[in-house]
């Protein structure tokens, strides 16, 4: 399965932030939008994500008073991308192997959607339940 096939069936709506927001408000907006991580973008640009890690990370070095900082000082700015074709199983890998659990799909600079680790598994799981439900069939027939 693709990135863009998961894409039809999620949707892409994704959620941003500006680099000037502060911590506290980015908290306030994961928690809202009941996500895991924002993309941040300066105008059109992806500048980087925020997830609930960052924000952890934020509190734990810098206490109560890293609520009222920006989010671009401990946003991810080494944003790892998904293309649209690329598959299921490579970005499980992919994911994995960096320890992160959302990625922002693009095509070029053009920010198509965003996709999650549990949206991964979901496909996953349909696909080999798909695959089970195929080979019953073919023994019940056979």
């Amino acid at each position: 399965m693709l990135v863009s096939q998961i894409l039809r069936t999620k949707g892409d709506l994704v959620f941003t932030a500006t680099p000037n927001e502060t911590v506290g408000a980015i908290c306030a907006l994961l928690y809202a939008r009941r996500v895991g991580a924002m993309v941040v973008l300066d105008g059109d640009a992806v500048a980087g994500i925020v997830s609930e890690r960052d924000v952890v990370r934020a509190v734990a070095e810098g206490g109560a008073e890293a609520l009222t900082q920006p989010i671009s000082k401990f946003m991810t700015r080494e944003v790892l991308f998904a293309k649209p074709g690329e598959t299921v199983d490579s970005l499980l890998t992919k994911m994995t192997d960096r320890r992160i659990r959302h990625l922002p799909v693009v095509e070029g600079a053009r920010l198509l959607g965003i996709v999650s680790i549990g949206d991964l598994v979901k496909s996953k799981i349909s696909e080999v339940e798909a695959e089970a439900d195929g080979l019953k069939a073919y023994i019940a027939t056979g």
